[in-house]
């Protein structure tokens, strides 16, 4: 018979069981078994315990030793986004301050109301979206044209306007204030031409 080299262990309890031996794969497997588990204990990591910069802060990863890196070479500012589309599809009619001069109106195209009249700057953000999304009076309606998104972007861009055209002096800085005393007021544009008997209606004036 040949001998089992192992481990001798004893099980104890009320009846005395006879002596059991581990086989080396045995006594090799329970010690990977524990191993494991204790591997797999110490390898837990919550979100908040791992490594993190604050913004603006230093970090010793990067050679100039900044946490924030700088933006990529094409990166576009989200308030740009806005204005390109509200110049791409709104000026047009609105023109880029929101005053309702925009180049086909001055061909003739019934001009819009300007956004700085008391109406539309008590109005919510949402009714620019409404009007962009299913149009109203001559203008048509953009859903096809412009995302969703988008139109809320232009909407939110809107009312910037409005705020750059009916902000009060008070939100001037002092040092800026004597500037704006200074400073020429632009000239008024030209009348909007039509041709006669055509008043009321979106016909071009061809020149």
């Amino acid at each position: 018979m040949s001998k089992v080299f192992g481990v001798r262990c004893e099980v104890l309890g009320r009846a005395r069981l006879g002596p059991y031996h581990l086989t080396p794969n045995t006594y090799h497997l329970f010690l990977l078994t524990g191993a494991l588990l204790a591997m797999l204990c110490g390898c837990r990591q919550e979100m908040y315990d791992q490594a993190r910069d604050k913004p603006l802060g230093e970090s010793r990863f990067f050679a100039d030793r900044r946490a924030s890196r700088p933006l990529p070479e094409g990166t576009v500012a989200r308030g740009w986004l806005r204005a390109d589309r509200f110049n791409i599809y709104c000026s047009p009619c609105h023109d880029r301050t929101g005053g309702g001069r925009g180049m086909v109106v001055r061909r003739g195209y019934q001009p819009p109301p300007s956004f700085h009249i008391e109406r539309l700057r008590d109005a919510p953000v949402g009714h620019f979206f409404d009007v962009m999304s299913n149009g109203l009076g001559a203008m048509p309606d953009y859903a096809s044209q412009i995302e969703a998104s988008d139109r809320w972007a232009i909407a939110a861009y809107v009312r910037a306007l409005q705020l750059s055209q009916n902000a009060p002096v008070s939100d001037v800085p002092p040092e800026k204030q004597a500037d704006l005393a200074r400073a020429p007021r632009p000239a008024p544009g030209p009348p909007v031409e039509r041709e006669m008997g055509q008043e009321s209606r979106n016909k071009p004036v061809i020149r």
